[in-house]
């Protein structure tokens, strides 16, 4: 009676235990099969081959695609002698084609005298936890790369965890951080005010986010976009705080460098003369198209003391603040030298011997400055290293070359600029002048618009008020280089020589 009883309950425990049990004799038999097990697998007892078993439940191996090789089952194991613990598989079939993850013990079965009569089986289905953990570890994986810092303080504000991007951020180990508080990041910037609001908000279970000026270990100062969260427990009362923070210093920086740009473009930009003064007859224009926020082309028209007018187109080496701020002040010296100096290559030696003090290694301007007197319709000149310069005719055919007559500006102290004169200029006769980044822009094969593309432009032009021909210029070098990004300053002065100032006949 005790037998049936102990019996019929080892019965009942099989059948309402939700572990799977299979139990099998020394020949891969299947003996037992409980509910849970036909449940979690998905399929019943099978009268089949031991050697098949893998093929027919569908049991991989960790990786999920690999069947697990026949008679490596913990199962088969176990007929076999062996022991096995907790080892994962994942069954997927055709009556489970999602598939679960199950946790496997395994042990040899022994009869009264101690030999081996077959295995027995118990596992279970450890899918949900499996999901979980590695939903906790892509998260985990998640925090530990991401480039934004991650602190984790308890309810006191001692760090618990820190992530990489924290320490590599502040500069202080994750062992350095590891029970302080953020307070040790403290740069000083922030008043007690700023604090108090932060902890009020934390305090009524809100989300605080701010920029916050924090200090790294060595002292300098960096700028994060803070977001710091309350985190609840199972219970709803906060238990901890999150900090993830954003270092945004070197987009700060870039912001307030453009900010800074755009000022100095505009003042550059007042700078350009906005029309030709009116003690010239003639019809002048002039425009500049700078590679960068600043650029370091320029041009002006100064009138001399002696009536003349003076055309000035300059370019300062390299591009950027710097070259805009050489620009500046070239274009100073260049006007107040003109009030006593209106012979041009008098007045460029002269502007070199300031200059050459004020300018960096490597640094240096080309100029070139035409002088035209409208009544005797002459044209003196001084080039310091500046790009030719041209005159056509008419007909649209060159007619003088406004070369070099000196080196850059800013080279040498004791470096002259010579003056040039060029054939008196007749009705219809045009100047150009240019810089380099008219001649040197590429378009995508890395072919320059030259010299004569320039001129056929111009020539093809010659019949329409200076502006009309400076803007067209510019726009034609900007149409062959296409998509190629603007590498240098574009800048043009055109001079139309006639009688009644502009020319607008056809």
């Amino acid at each position: 009676m005790r037998l049936k009883t102990s019996s019929g309950l080892l019965r009942d425990i099989l059948e309402n235990i939700t572990d799977g049990v299979i139990v099998a004799d020394e020949k891969g038999r299947f003996v037992l099969f409980n509910p849970a097990a036909e449940k979690i697998l998905a399929i019943g007892p099978l009268d089949v081959e031991e050697r098949t078993w893998s093929a027919v439940y569908g049991c991989f191996a960790q990786n999920g695609t690999t069947l697990v090789p026949e008679f490596d089952l913990p199962l088969s194991r176990a007929i076999r002698g062996q022991t096995v613990y907790d080892e994962i598989l994942f069954v997927r079939n055709g009556r489970n084609p999602r598939g679960v993850w199950i946790s496997v013990n395994a042990s040899p079965l022994k009869d009264p005298r101690g030999h081996l009569c077959g295995g027995i089986v118990v596992f279970r289905d450890v899918t949900a936890q499996r999901e979980e953990l590695e939903r906790v570890w892509m998260l985990s994986a998640a925090v530990e790369q991401t480039a934004d810092s991650v602190i984790v303080t308890n309810r006191q504000g001692q760090i618990e965890y820190v992530n990489s991007a924290a320490s590599g951020i502040s500069g202080f180990s994750r062992d350095e951080l590891i029970g302080r508080t953020p307070g040790l990041l403290k740069s000083g910037v922030h008043d007690v005010a700023f604090y108090e609001r932060l902890w009020s908000a934390l305090g009524r279970g809100e989300v605080f986010r701010d920029t916050i000026v924090n200090r790294k270990k060595n002292g300098e100062l960096y700028h994060s976009e803070q977001t710091i969260a309350p985190i609840r427990d199972a219970t709803g009362a906060v238990c901890r705080f999150v900090s993830v923070g954003k270092d945004v210093t070197e987009l700060r920086k870039a912001a307030e460098q453009t900010a800074r740009l755009r000022v100095a473009r505009s003042v550059q930009q007042r700078l350009f003369p906005k029309s030709p003064p009116r003690s010239c007859g003639w019809d002048l224009a002039g425009a500049a198209f700078p590679a960068d926020q600043t650029g370091g082309d320029f041009f002006d028209y100064i009138d001399l003391l002696d009536g003349r007018t003076a055309l000035v187109i300059g370019d300062v080496s390299g591009h950027g603040i710097d070259a805009a701020i050489v620009m500046a002040t070239t274009r100073a010296y260049i006007r107040s030298t003109a009030l006593s100096h209106p012979d041009p290559g008098a007045l460029l030696t002269r502007v070199n011997r300031v200059l050459v003090a004020d300018l960096q290694q490597n640094q240096f301007v080309t100029t070139l400055i035409a002088c035209i007197d409208c009544p005797s319709r002459s044209l003196t000149f001084a080039s310091a290293g500046h790009i030719e310069g041209y005159v056509l005719d008419e007909a649209g055919t060159v007619k003088a070359r406004l070369g070099s007559t000196g080196i850059p500006l800013g080279i040498f102290p004791d470096s002259a600029t010579e003056t040039a004169l060029c054939p008196a200029l007749k009705n219809g006769d045009v100047m150009v002048i240019f810089t380099d980044g008219v001649t040197e822009a590429e378009d995508g094969t890395g072919q320059a618009f030259g010299f004569e593309r320039a001129l056929g432009v111009v020539a093809a032009q010659r019949r329409e008020p200076a502006a009309v021909i400076v803007d067209r210029l510019c726009h034609a070098v900007r149409d062959f280089s296409g998509p190629v990004p603007q590498a240098d300053d574009i800048t043009a002065v055109v001079c139309k020589c006639s009688d009644t100032g502009l020319d607008t006949h056809p």
